[in-house]
C-alpha cells in the first residue's frame, strides 16, 4: 500500500468535531464531506484533490467516536500520517479503510503542498519534494490486513460473519 500525493497540514489536537461537525452528523455520508474542516479551514474541501494526503501533528483525531475517518475517506483523501493519532480515531480509520500511520516528527518534516510518498508495507514516509525519509510506526499485520480488505464490514462479509450490506 503506497500513496503519493500533495500534502495538507493540520496541527496538534485536531478534534473529530472539526473534522465532522455536529451540524453534518445526521446528513448522508456523502453530504457530510462538504463540512469537513469547515470551522477551521473554510473552503478547504473544494481544494482537495483525489488521493491528497493529510500530515498531522500530535494527537490527531482527539474527541468523540463520530465517524470522522469515514468523512476523510469519502472526501477522496488517500491517507494520513501524523506525529501521533488518537487511539479511537485510529481504530475508526482502520475500520473504514482510511489508511493512517503514526510517524514521530512528520509534521515538521513537511511544508503544505510538498509531495509525500507513504508506504504502509515498509512503514516509511518520504517527502519527495525535500528528498527526506522518515521511519513510520508499522501497523500490526492484522490491522494492515483489515485496511487492505476495505475495512471491517467488507472483511466480515467476506468471511461470512455478517450478511452483505445493501
Amino acid at each position: 500500500m503506497k500513496y503519493t500525493a500533495r500534502v495538507w497540514k493540520f496541527g496538534d489536537n485536531i478534534n473529530t468535531d472539526l473534522i465532522l461537525p455536529i451540524l453534518a452528523f445526521y446528513l448522508t455520508p456523502q453530504e457530510q464531506t462538504k463540512f469537513v474542516f469547515k470551522a477551521n479551514r473554510p473552503g478547504w474541501v473544494e481544494l482537495v484533490q483525489p488521493g491528497d494526503i493529510i500530515v498531522g501533528g500530535n494527537n490527531f483525531g482527539t474527541g468523540s467516536s463520530r465517524p470522522a475517518a469515514r468523512s476523510l475517506k469519502n472526501l477522496g483523501l488517500g491517507c494520513m500520517v501524523a506525529n501521533s493519532i488518537n487511539g479511537l480515531f485510529f481504530r475508526n480509520c482502520v475500520n473504514f479503510a482510511f489508511p493512517a500511520m503514526e510517524c514521530p516528527g512528520v509534521f515538521d518534516g513537511f511544508n503544505e503542498g510538498d509531495v509525500a510518498e507513504i508506504d504502509f508495507d515498509a512503514a516509511t514516509v518520504k517527502n519527495t519534494t525535500q528528498n527526506k525519509t522518515l521511519p513510520g510506526i508499522a501497523l500490526p499485520p492484522k490491522l494492515l490486513e483489515l485496511l487492505k480488505a476495505g475495512g471491517i464490514y467488507p472483511l466480515l462479509e467476506k468471511e461470512g460473519s455478517i450478511a452483505p450490506r445493501k
